[in-house]
């Protein structure tokens, strides 16, 4: 059964052709073909209950008022951000280097390999983050910086303190943790510097993925990484790179590793592996997994502990930016990605429980409770905002199942605090004790979907001014951009 038609790139040589997403015995795939290169069909994803579920959560945004680029041939040709796409950047990022530490058989960004140098300028960068900034209607609000490997270039630690300076109230880099690992006192002058976050590439909790993924054992450095972030109040990010046959087996000894350091590890974000860079693309169909796979992984190795059910789509917070919007009376991001993009859950660690949150809130109930306040607002004026808490006050308790909820967790009280008095800052309140499991499924060649990219929020800058969706930067413009910009390496 056809679900829609679309447009795709043929994997061998990137040329927009026409493309059709259907059923097939519970899975859906995706169908091109190529002129030159003939007919490819690939999973898109694996689960078409799963894929229906994510679909109700699907909430268009209207993109950016000042694009990039103009619209030449088909998206996502002339990326930039052009007038086509349709939603905001919620996480910018800048690749500082290519050069890196490690030569990883699984690399989307290629990395290390090149006979050149691309790593742009200090004032190259300032640029980047100022065009990142002068996102209309709304400034993008966090960045990374990536590669490569970042922590090899020496002014890391000012790119840090340059990103607060030019207003982003998040940073973060992406690293392998040798750096981190190697020198005791990088992660204290990083969080000196105002960085947020480390994300911390981390593919298990045995020695096997990492000399399969990465070529040696790194699992010591990981250790080590970490402790080093610990002892400087560092809150790390853990990003397995999820590959079947090498670590799907150890989805929830990575869930249980992150809830023992719960101290200092905010969440776990898994990305199955994306076959673009260097990772083999004749292993595409084997080693697939999509994030209804993902979910499976996590309820059958954690028990049902956390379960399929508890997993919502990232589009799905919509209610909650729209509601905040209201109160504040001005524009916020909107995470107004794909609904088929990333799904994600909080858990709550109760002693030895693991609650995630749709145990005892009824997320659906909540999101409606919010969207008509929001309406209530945005009509009523002065009456619509004490229509509002009144409601609050009433249909709040409601959403909560007290019998199941954490003890320590006061979540009726927090939200009342939110409505009423618009203390976003109770807000942290949420974060004690709970940890976030999330899944970002990127695009490659094979399942690439025009639909998906013109609704990505996570953009690369790059020197030229453009803004370029994470898919389309790491399937399309990576090899052109790193060439246009660099410089040969010295012997």
């Amino acid at each position: 059964m056809v679900i829609k038609k679309t447009k795709s790139l043929c994997p061998e040589c990137l040329r927009v052709v026409d493309a059709e997403v259907f059923e097939d015995q519970e899975k859906i795939m995706i169908k091109k073909t190529c002129p030159e290169h003939g007919e490819f069909e690939n999973t898109y994803w694996q689960g078409s209950e799963a894929y229906s579920f994510a679909a109700n959560y699907d909430h268009p945004g209207e993109g950016i008022s000042n694009p990039r680029t103009t619209i030449e041939g088909e998206c996502p040709q002339n990326c930039g951000l052009c007038a086509e796409h349709e939603s905001q950047t919620i996480l910018g990022l800048i690749d500082v280097t290519n050069r890196c530490n490690l030569r990883c058989p699984i690399c989307f960004a290629n990395a290390a390999v090149s006979k050149s140098l691309y790593e742009p300028s200090y004032e190259e960068i300032r640029q980047m983050l100022r065009n990142l900034r002068a996102n209309q209607p709304v400034s993008t609000p966090a960045i990374q910086y990536a590669g490569g490997e970042p922590t090899v270039r020496k002014d890391l630690v000012e790119l840090v303190k340059l990103a607060k300076e030019e207003g982003f109230s998040h940073t973060q880099i992406a690293t392998n943790g040798i750096k981190l690992a190697k020198d005791p006192e990088l992660a204290q002058k990083l969080k000196d510097a105002s960085l947020n976050t480390v994300y911390l590439q981390f593919d298990g909790v045995t020695e096997e993925p990492y000399i399969s993924a990465r070529g040696r054992n790194l699992l010591p450095t990981k250790l080590e990484a970490i402790e080093n972030c610990r002892k400087a109040d560092l809150g790390i990010v853990l990003v397995p790179t999820l590959v079947k046959g090498i670590n799907d087996d150890q989805v929830g000894d990575i869930i249980q590793f992150a809830i023992d350091n719960l101290d200092i590890i905010r969440g776990v974000n898994f990305q199955p592996v994306s076959f673009a860079g260097r990772t083999p693309a004749d292993e595409v169909e084997k080693q697939r997994i999509t994030i209804p796979k993902f979910q499976k992984l996590v309820e059958e190795q954690t028990e049902g502990k956390i379960g399929c059910n508890d997993f919502y789509p990232a589009s799905s917070v919509i209610p909650v930016t729209d509601f905040v919007e209201a109160i504040e009376g001005e524009e916020q991001i909107a995470i107004t990605c794909h609904p088929h993009c990333g799904a994600a859950t909080y858990i709550f660690i109760d002693g030895d429980e693991v609650i995630p949150i749709t145990r005892f809130v009824d997320v659906d109930r909540f999101f409606d409770l919010l969207s008509r306040s929001s309406d209530d607002i945005k009509d009523g004026g002065i009456i619509g905002k004490a229509k509002v808490l009144s409601r609050a006050t009433m249909e709040l308790p409601k959403t909560i199942d007290r019998d199941k909820k954490p003890e320590s967790l006061d979540l009726t009280g927090i939200l009342t605090k939110v409505f009423k008095e618009r203390s976003y800052s109770a807000l942290g309140d949420f974060h004690h004790k709970t940890l976030l499991i999330s899944c970002m499924h990127f695009m490659d060649p094979w399942n690439f979907d025009q639909d998906r990219v013109k609704r990505c929020v996570i953009h690369y800058a790059v020197p030229d001014g453009r803004i370029i969706p994470f898919c389309s930067m790491n399937a399309i413009y990576r090899s052109e951009i790193e060439k246009k910009f660099a410089k040969p390496l010295k012997q």
